[in-house]
């Protein structure tokens, strides 16, 4: 990694504390890594990348859409239910396989979310299902009925967590 890389995780780690809640920077991010920081042809930092995967792609809007390998570590991060939607049976192959999680078929999910929050789905026992971005609030995941509660940018396909 270059020492430009190196200056900046303090910055993503800031990034991520604030997006996700404090001490979420350091868990993304940590200090005994070396991840590969791909940039922009402006030179901007654009994805972080670990041995295990993609950790996050960060947008030109300045907040980090997550991949498998970070939802896995915002999920080791935070506090269940924080930052989580969580699902039961009924709907986790469908959205393991990169499917979209509908309302009626969310269990519980963080009371902080809200539309537009990146967010991990997780089954009832905890095992990492995918990750998206949350189209409703906390609260109308778990009233509604109807409608679209996250659209899953990636499933974790058969990964074993």
């Amino acid at each position: 990694m270059s020492s430009g890389e190196t200056d900046d995780l303090p910055r993503l780690r800031t990034i991520a504390d604030y997006q996700f809640g404090s001490g979420v920077g350091e868990t993304l991010f940590p200090e005994s890594e070396d991840p590969e920081v791909k940039r922009s042809s402006s030179g901007r930092p654009q994805q972080v990348v670990a041995d295990a995967g993609r950790v996050v792609t960060y947008g030109t809007d300045g907040r980090f859409t997550l991949g498998l390998e970070g939802g896995r570590r915002v999920a080791a991060a935070l506090e269940p239910p924080a930052g989580r939607v969580v699902v039961g049976d009924e709907s986790e192959p469908f959205v393991r396989d990169g499917k979209n999680v509908f309302a009626k078929f969310v269990a519980a999910a963080g009371p902080e979310v809200r539309p537009g929050d990146e967010v991990v789905v997780v089954h009832e026992d905890g095992s990492l299902l995918a990750v998206g971005r949350a189209e409703l609030s906390a609260d109308a995941m778990t009233d509604f009925d109807t409608g679209m509660a996250v659209m899953v940018r990636e499933g974790a396909g058969d990964d074993a967590d």
